[in-house]
């Protein structure tokens, strides 16, 4: 067979482009003709007036919105619940959460409105079990009193049952096979069906398996119940690239093309047989390049040529959606070939907000106004309309006034499909067949267990139950069809209204007190090959030793901070202020050759410098802003009339800043950059690891403009700090690093005679994370991933003991091991390199030592393999009591112990026995359980359903208690105090023959 045309390039579009520039666009070609308008609104109030008029006796979602909507107590703890309840095995914790939730709502009093049979039922069972659960009682009190009498049993059974009926209305089937039952059961005029696998993206290599399995299974069994109909009148399935590979992301790129691209071609060679429609679902904005370039090489497959069933799905809240479908319309005229493309609005539009905030990115890959995301997708309709017959568009939407549009802009109505969501739009659809009958649509059903099915309603009702969507609005009658049948431009009204004003951009996140430090985005391939050119073009660091300073260098370096003290003390708060903002923006300008550095000589991935170069950017504007308000023109103290009192913070001295070498950047400049702020002079001793880096942030703060006199540095050893720190004259210390070394300043500090000086320090921990059965095994692999191996597990605040309660320990362990085996270790300057070395031989050594320890004492659960130099792979211990674990063990090696529910209180005092209190993570959907656990430790950055590392400065102050640090936090409020010390100046003003101001008032 002849090689095929030559595909286009790859794909490439602007990241995130303008709003403004994109509305006055779409605005203009928005417009219709008067006929055309007119038309839609005929139609449209038809289909409005279907849905408001639907009196289905089991209900739907629209159903489920009217009776408990997001925006209310009830609405939200039904949502909760419907997410986790049937995933929790043991019946004690389901008491719980049963109980947590209902309690949050008033379900017991709650007037059911609704005739469906499902919102009924739902609204009774929870109802019923809200009245065994009295209020005021105590979670350990109730549940007690609830196992003597019936009560539990029928609370759970009923509570249950409300999430299991909830399910069966939007599942299809449990097993493909019982969804094909069902859909040929129901089949309609002119009803098509494709379906959907539930569940989440593959953690592991099993996982990947397992869903292609699944689908390969399903494709079979559609397959042979399939009629002898032609496409696009079959049916068909949709699959997920991120189930089919464990690391489905950019920096896998190779990876991915390698293991996955081969693995979509077989499951498009299996639907190919049967003529389905098999449809590539759409992932999230980071990973759409990643995906276009595994569609590509999969559809030039020459084995599936000749077939019009290979499909996409493009999301049109993705400001890119027109660029797709112009790249897909070049891919398939390259090859002569047809595809399907499917048509969404997109799921998951609260998480590319928050990762775009997250990144620092320059702008947001999707709309933040709901009317630009209708009015794109019109643009998009109306460009695949005109793309056919090459491109099959498959419009998914429930909106009726997009539906009336895109009839309006059609001509021959076989040429399209709509789709809806089973269990949604069944109103509009019988209203439309019933109009026009010669219309297809499609249902999109799901396919899977109930445990599987509640995560996926729960997306469904959060995405359809804003305040904005369409379905909520159609489902309330207090909302005229006037409004509902408003155009998207006109809501926009003016290009520059295309933005939400209440969602700043990421740069503007923190304002006005400060600019948002900024990254990219490693998913697009443009800004990711940009960055590592510019990291590749800077030369190579000096090999060799840095000179390190003596005893007497150290002791010149406190004089000469001393000598400076004053006059940087005078230095106006706002000239410092002015000085660290430029730092910042140096270490912007600059942050190619700040990321090479952390590379080579902190060996940290391309991943963690970039986050630390941000942190250190972040440290700067915090504290310039931070400290001109603190250190302005003091604060005014009330007191008695003829009297000026004032309260202002001044400098303390020469301050003395030791850092590690685990954030050689990032934590180097926060010491530093606060104590200059605070009016010192400061001598910064960096760790022997990483002298480069701090020498070289030293000399961009000095070209800021710090004066040579108030900053100075001394590289060396232990014996260097020592030095500074046992010197009379130096005014504090501020120390982050181990829990021995800072016992031993403590000491040195308190046997000087002379002023009592300040130490601030920031020590480690045994940080735990607390896991139940209520939390999702997805997202705590993630989290407990990230938290305890990223960076090679060489933060202060990363995870090392893992408490798992025993009901769900099994299948947690698995994924969370799977999930870790998948990680790549190697050279840290590659983008695709997960984990680094640790940072010298001598850490290598310690950590090889606990492992080997620990083969012998505990049940290992992973041992991974490195390669050689100072590599450490992750491990797993399971210990049998959380007192095997005597240390901080700084590299990647989690501890995992079981604990059963009714024993949750040995957990959290084996927690406190430690003595450290640093980090905390806690995964469960129990408030109750959330609160009890914050109450009763004392740690100091705790976090909840999600990730323990990371801290964000101003959002997530850093720093510990106990055994891990003295405060106050690190990027906090009240960090530059500690840097300071206090004078009131009290001014009698009414000395000079009397109080002037107070007799000018009198009447």
């Amino acid at each position: 067979m002849p090689d095929p045309s030559p595909l286009p390039p790859p794909f490439s579009a602007p990241y995130a482009p303008d709003d403004t520039a994109i509305a006055g666009r779409l605005r203009r070609d928005a417009q219709l003709g008067a006929d055309q308008e007119a038309g839609v609104d005929r139609t449209a109030r038809r289909l409005i007036e279907a849905i408001r008029a639907n009196d289905d006796p089991l209900g739907g979602v629209e159903d489920m919105l009217r009776e408990f909507a997001l925006s209310t107590k009830e609405g939200l703890a039904l949502m909760v619940l419907a997410e986790a309840l049937l995933r929790v095995p043991d019946a004690r914790t389901a008491d719980q959460f049963i109980e947590d939730k209902l309690g949050q709502g008033d379900f017991v009093n709650h007037e059911t409105r609704s005739s469906a049979f499902m919102v009924n039922a739902s609204a009774w069972a929870l109802g019923m079990s809200a009245r065994v659960i009295q209020p005021g009682e105590t979670p350990q009190g109730t549940i007690g009193r609830l196992t003597k009498r019936l009560g539990a049993p029928a609370v759970r059974a009923a509570t249950r049952q409300a999430m299991r009926l909830m399910g069966s209305h939007f599942v299809l089937g449990e097993t493909i096979e019982a969804a094909l039952s069902r859909a040929q059961s129901h089949t309609a005029r002119g009803s098509r069906y494709s379906f959907d696998m539930l569940g989440e993206g593959a953690r592991t290599a099993d996982d990947a398996r397992r869903y292609f399995e699944s689908y390969a299974r399903a494709i079979d069994a559609i397959g042979k119940a399939a009629d002898d109909q032609a496409l696009p009148d079959r049916p068909g399935i949709s699959v997920k690239l991120s189930a089919l590979h464990p690391r489905f992301e950019a920096v896998s790129h190779a990876r991915v093309m390698t293991e996955l691209v081969p693995q979509l071609i077989d499951l498009a060679r299996r639907a190919k047989a049967f003529d389905l429609n098999f449809t590539v679902d759409a992932e999230e904005a980071d990973r759409l390049e990643l995906s276009l370039d595994v569609i590509a090489a999969a559809f030039a497959d020459p084995s599936l040529a000749g077939w019009s069933g290979f499909g996409l799905a493009i999301q049109a809240y993705q400001k890119r959606a027109a660029d797709v479908i112009d790249y897909i319309d070049a891919l398939t005229r390259a090859l002569d070939r047809r595809m399907m493309v499917r048509l969404v609005k997109g799921a998951y539009w609260d998480t590319e907000i928050k990762r775009a905030q997250e990144r620092g990115l320059d702008g947001y890959p999707v709309f933040t106004r709901k009317a630009m995301t209708d009015l794109n997708y019109v643009a998009c309709a109306r460009k695949l309309l005109g793309l056919r017959p090459r491109l099959f568009p498959q419009f998914a939407t429930h909106n009726a006034l997009t539906v009336a549009t895109i009839l309006e802009l059609s001509d021959d109505p076989t040429s399209f499909e709509f789709q809806r969501l089973h269990g949604m739009g069944e109103a509009l659809y019988a209203q439309l067949g019933d109009d026009r009958p010669e219309i297809a649509h499609r249902t999109y059903a799901p396919v899977g267990s109930h445990r599987d099915l509640l995560a996926y309603l729960v997306r469904r009702l959060l995405e359809n139950g804003a305040n904005s969507s369409f379905v909520a609005l159609a489902a309330d009658n207090r909302v005229s069809i006037v409004d509902l049948l408003r155009r998207p431009a006109e809501i926009i009204g003016a290009d520059d209204n295309a933005a939400h004003s209440g969602i700043p951009l990421p740069a503007d996140l923190y304002r006005p007190q400060r600019e948002n430090s900024h990254g990219i985005e490693f998913g697009e391939r443009k800004a990711l090959d940009a960055l590592t050119s510019a990291i590749a073009a800077e030369p190579k660091a000096a090999s060799g030793m840095v000179a390190t300073s003596r005893a007497e260098q150290a002791n010149a370096a406190v004089v000469a901070a001393r000598a400076g003290f004053k006059a940087w003390n005078a230095t106006p708060a706002a000239q410092r202020a002015a000085i660290l903002d430029k730092a910042a923006d140096l270490l912007e300008q600059r942050r190619a050759h700040f990321l090479a550095l952390l590379q080579s000589e902190g060996g940290k991935t391309l991943d963690d410098a970039l986050s630390e170069v941000r942190e250190a950017i972040d440290f700067c504007r915090y504290y310039a802003a931070l400290g001109q308000k603190l250190f302005g023109q003091g604060e005014a103290m009330p007191g008695p009339t003829g009297e000026s009192n004032v309260l202002e913070l001044r400098g303390r001295g020469a301050f003395v800043a030791i850092s590690p070498w685990n954030f050689p950047l990032a934590i180097f400049l926060g010491q530093v950059t606060a104590a200059l702020m605070a009016g010192n002079a400061v001598i910064a001793k960096p760790a022997e690891q990483t002298p480069r880096i701090a020498a070289e942030a030293v000399a961009l703060l000095h070209q800021a403009g710090v004066p040579a006199s108030a900053l100075h540095l001394v590289q060396g050893d232990g014996t260097a700090g020592a030095a500074l720190v046992s010197h009379p004259a130096i005014a504090g210390v501020v120390f982050t690093g181990s829990t021995e070394v800072a016992r031993s300043i403590n000491r040195t500090l308190a046997a000087k005679d002379g002023p009592i000086v300040p130490l601030i320090a920031e020590t480690g921990g045994i940080n735990a994370m607390i896991v139940d059965a209520t939390a999702l095994p997805e997202q705590v692999a993630d989290d407990v991933v990230t938290s305890a191996f990223r960076s090679a597990g060489q933060r202060c605040s990363a995870l090392r003991l893992l408490f798992v309660q025993d009901d769900v320990a099994d299948r947690m362990i698995e994924m969370i091991a799977g999930a870790a085996r998948e990680l790549k270790i190697g050279d840290p300057s590659e983008p695709s390199t997960h984990i680094g070395p640790v940072i010298d031989a001598e850490a290598k050594l310690r950590l090889d030592a606990h492992i080997a320890r620990m083969k012998k004492e505990a049940r290992v659960h992973l041992a991974g393999e490195a390669p050689a130099g100072n590599f450490v792979a992750p491990h797993i211990f399971e210990l049998s009591s959380a007192s095997q674990l005597r240390e901080e063990v700084f590299g990647p090696i989690l501890h995992v112990v079981r604990y059963r529910a009714e024993r949750f209180g040995e957990v959290l005092s084996a927690i406190e026995a430690t003595g450290f209190g640093l980090t905390l993570g806690i995964h469960s959907r129990i408030d109750d359980t959330i609160e009890h656990v914050i109450d009763r430790l004392q740690v100091g950055n705790i976090y909840v359903n999600r990730n323990m590392i990371g801290a964000v400065v101003g959002v997530q102050p850093f720093g510990g208690s106990g055994l891990s640090g003295t405060g106050p936090k690190a990027g906090g409020p009240h960090y530059l105090t500690s840097f300071a010390t206090e004078q009131t100046v009290t001014i009698n003003t009414a000395a000079a023959g009397g109080n002037a101001a107070l007799m000018a008032g009198v009447e």
